[in-house]
């Protein structure tokens, strides 16, 4: 059973109206990875993570919970735990959705990575540490617009005192935020925004570079499309053309490209049976073209691992790519 409706999405509104975030978010834990790079802050050109790899622990730790409190006597009393929520500050959210270690492990590695190849490519960025707000992707979805504005107005200040004109986003829905959807809410808007993804395939990865051994893959991957790239932002090439590069062979699932099968999200926080089924029928599609699945975002990530029960590997773009994990320094 579902948790009421109109109290989840009052809850991570007024978390991202007070906080900037659906969730509180330890910001040195989800920008560390940035300081050990001796990243500098701001410039022309940025890395924005919008904290979506970070923040998906967390959100799938509060999962767990709802899904907990959905059939149980607790979950009509979701009203008080949001005005408790809001007078407190978060704390109780706080304490409720900390993930262990070894679950922000992974997530919080991709950025990192990310950083790491644009550094191998060449290109010249900065990191806007806690500037690097979360982008309001999830209570756009879930349809509070005017909070989602002021928040767009809130990143925008940021990127301008910043310096910022170039920002390079590292999954599918901060990207359509930063990219489509601010764009509606601020005026003038002047940024120019692109995946990591597009300016990698635009320069090509280092000669010599075959992650696909590395990251302990059979050679053959098949690819899952985000929604968000393949039908609203028209990233569908870039990945293919980066894998091929890194020397693996692409599968291709049922309902692939632009016509791509959705992976449940991020629909679970409101309707989770419906949001497994889809996933559980997207699993079947991918397992049916080969073992190894390639995602590019991170609820992507999390819901078909969980559909898949071990049944086929599903592993971030990001680890394909990145090969070799020597330490890299940022440019200057």
């Amino acid at each position: 059973m579902a948790l009421p409706t109109r109290e989840v999405v009052g809850l991570l509104s007024d978390n991202l109206r007070m906080r900037g975030s659906v969730l509180p978010v330890p910001v040195r834990r989800a920008t560390h990875w940035a300081r050990e790079m001796g990243l500098p802050k701001g410039g022309d050109t940025v890395l924005y993570t919008g904290m979506m790899y970070q923040i998906v622990p967390y959100l799938e730790r509060l999962g767990r919970l709802q899904a907990r409190l959905g059939g149980s006597p607790l979950g009509p009393y979701l009203g008080l735990a949001r005005v408790a929520n809001r007078a407190v500050r978060g704390f109780g959210m706080r304490a409720v959705a900390r993930p262990r270690p070894a679950e922000r492990s992974e997530f919080e590695a991709v950025p990192a990575n990310v950083a790491r190849l644009l550094v191998q490519a060449g290109v010249v960025f900065g990191y806007l540490y806690e500037d690097d707000l979360y982008s309001g992707a999830l209570t756009y979805d879930m349809g509070s617009d005017a909070v989602v504005a002021a928040h767009a107005q809130r990143v925008a200040a940021v990127l301008r005192s910043n310096h910022v004109r170039h920002v390079i986003t590292i999954d599918p829905h901060t990207t359509t935020m930063l990219r489509s959807v601010f764009p509606r809410f601020v005026q003038p808007y002047d940024f120019d925004v692109r995946s990591y993804l597009e300016v990698l395939a635009e320069r090509g990865l280092p000669a010599g570079h075959r992650p696909g051994t590395e990251a302990g893959s059979s050679g053959e991957v098949v690819v899952h499309d985000s929604c968000v790239y393949a039908r609203y932002e028209g990233v569908v090439e870039a990945p293919r053309q980066l894998l091929t590069q890194a020397g693996l062979a692409v599968r291709e699932p049922e309902r692939a490209g632009r016509q791509t099968w959705c992976c449940g999200g991020p629909a679970e926080s409101l309707y989770p049976a419906k949001a497994a089924a889809v996933a559980s029928e997207r699993v079947e599609q991918l397992r049916a073209a080969g073992t190894e699945c390639v995602t590019m975002c991170p609820i992507c990530l999390v819901n078909l691992r969980k559909a898949a029960k071990g049944s086929i590997a599903v592993r971030d773009i990001s680890e394909y790519l990145m090969g070799a994990r020597a330490e890299t320094k940022a440019p200057v």
